[in-house]
C-alpha cells in the first residue's frame, strides 16, 4: 500500500477557527439582551399609558354620574376615589353643566403620564 491514512479531525473549519462559535454565541446573547433592554421599558410605558387612559375614563364617568344624580356623591370626590382605585391620582376635575372633565396622573418608569377624559350626556355641548 502506497499511501498512509491520515487521522485527524473531521470537520469543515481549520484550527484557526477554534472558538468562533463561542464568539458568535456571546454576540447573539448580547444582541438579545440589548433588544430586551429596549422592548421591556416600551411595554411598561404602554401598560402605564393604558392604565392612565382607563382611570381617566372611569373617573370622568363617575363624576358625570354623580352630577346627574345617577349615583350619590360629590362629583370630583367620587372621581378621585375611582381614579385611586385604578392606580392613578386625580390631577384636575371640572364639572360644567352635565359634563365632567378630569385629568389623572399615573407613575411610569421614569416619570408620570397624564390622561384626560370627558363624560356627559350624548349631544351635550356647553
Amino acid at each position: 500500500m502506497s499511501g498512509a491514512r491520515t487521522r485527524g479531525r473531521v470537520g469543515l473549519g481549520s484550527a484557526s477557527e477554534r472558538g468562533a462559535a463561542s464568539v458568535l454565541a456571546v454576540g447573539i446573547v448580547g444582541a438579545t439582551l440589548s433588544l430586551v433592554a429596549v422592548v421591556v421599558p416600551l411595554g411598561g410605558f404602554s401598560v402605564a399609558s393604558q392604565r392612565a387612559t382607563g382611570a381617566a375614563d372611569a373617573a370622568a364617568l363617575a363624576a358625570a354620574d354623580a352630577r346627574s344624580g345617577a349615583v350619590a356623591g360629590v362629583p370630583c370626590e367620587l372621581a378621585a376615589r375611582v381614579a385611586a382605585r385604578n392606580g392613578a391620582a386625580l390631577a384636575g376635575c371640572e364639572v360644567d353643566g352635565a359634563v365632567a372633565s378630569v385629568t389623572v396622573v399615573v407613575s411610569a418608569l421614569a416619570g408620570e403620564l397624564r390622561a384626560r377624559a370627558r363624560a356627559g350626556p350624548a349631544g351635550w355641548d356647553p
